[in-house]
């Protein structure tokens, strides 16, 4: 399949901004479905803007998502584009509903009609496990979403199993869990801890404002996981795979690690509980359990949370240098 024309959704993100890369390094014609906004946010992917082709798309748009794949003429279709923060979920959940479910349905829709011969990938997301039935999850412990988001992408994940059994669509679902890197949003936890950490450090910020200190996520480099995601299209059969570490760490953790990459000592300093960033509902134990994948696609994460924590930190470090 390599060196076809490739589309993803979401291109602009953390994950399809690293997937284009790897993509591009092997050798694929990548394109890239972006949405039209008053502000353009490329930032992630400035840096290879001349070797990709953009189209402008929306999953809510059904017409768009026809004519993006009209014109790209995909192989393999990454379906990355989401509501991708939790939390805003709960501020917006009807749209959350669209993008991140219903969405889903029209890609599938609109690839039925283009290209039904190409191979289709969907971002779900360990957040469909929520009140987890069992430890660690696997690709067939039950689903009990704990949030909008969650619900939604449960609807992504099932729907995509069904386009699969009933029109024999190549489609496959990456579940995958936490997954972090320098190019994550200043709201998701992990790059807010490490992005102050910096700004305590140069004497940008004083505080860092977090909810629970002792909740637990199976965290990875994003830049590991897009190779799990391009190597279950590679496959001849398609199958839906648990991507993850199999360690549990918490935010307490990653404070510490943070703020000791950034030579401050003791996070507990700078570190306030804030009831605000507490979660309506919190999911519980979230570890995965990726052994098919390891099985299956010889896939194994390189890098390890403590590594993560560092990289990242020393990215933010090396952003907001005065000097």
């Amino acid at each position: 399949m390599s060196g076809g024309p490739a589309l993803i959704t979401g291109i602009t993100g953390q994950d399809g901004s690293y997937l284009a890369e790897l993509l591009l390094e092997k050798g694929y014609e990548v394109h890239g479905m972006v949405r039209r906004a008053s502000t353009e946010k490329f930032e992630r992917i400035e840096h290879i803007r001349d070797q990709i082709t953009l189209h402008q798309g929306d999953l809510l748009d059904q017409r768009s998502l026809v004519d993006t794949l009209r014109a790209s003429r995909p192989t393999e279709i990454y379906n990355l584009a989401a509501m991708s923060f939790v939390a805003v979920s709960w501020v917006q959940p009807t749209l959350t509903a669209e993008f991140t479910g219903v969405g889903v349905t029209r890609i599938l829709e609109a690839m039925r009609e283009v290209c039904p011969e190409a191979r289709f990938y969907q971002a779900s997301s360990s957040e469909m496990f929520g009140k987890v039935r069992e430890v660690p999850q696997s690709e067939v412990t039950p689903f009990y979403p704990r949030s909008p988001y969650g619900v939604a992408k449960a609807y992504g994940h099932f729907i995509t199993v069904n386009y699969r059994e009933s029109y024999d669509l190549h489609a496959t679902s990456g579940i995958l869990f936490n997954h972090e890197g320098p190019r994550r949003g200043l709201e998701f936890v992990t790059r807010k801890i490490t992005w102050h950490a910096a700004a305590i450090k140069y004497g940008l910020a004083k505080e860092l404002r977090l909810g629970n200190l002792d909740a637990e996520r199976d965290w990875g480099y994003a830049k590991d996981y897009v190779e799990a995601m391009w190597l279950m299209l590679q496959r001849d059969s398609a199958e839906d795979y648990v991507i993850a570490t199999g360690e549990a760490h918490s935010v307490r953790e990653c404070c510490q690690i943070a703020f000791e990459e950034a030579g401050l000592g003791d996070y507990e300093r700078f570190v306030i509980i804030d009831p605000a960033f507490v979660r309506p509902a919190e999911v519980d134990h979230l570890i995965g359990n990726s052994a098919k994948a390891k099985r299956d696609l010889g896939w194994e994460p390189k890098t390890s949370f403590e590594e993560l924590i560092r990289l990242m930190t020393r990215a933010d470090l090396q952003a907001l240098s005065p000097s």
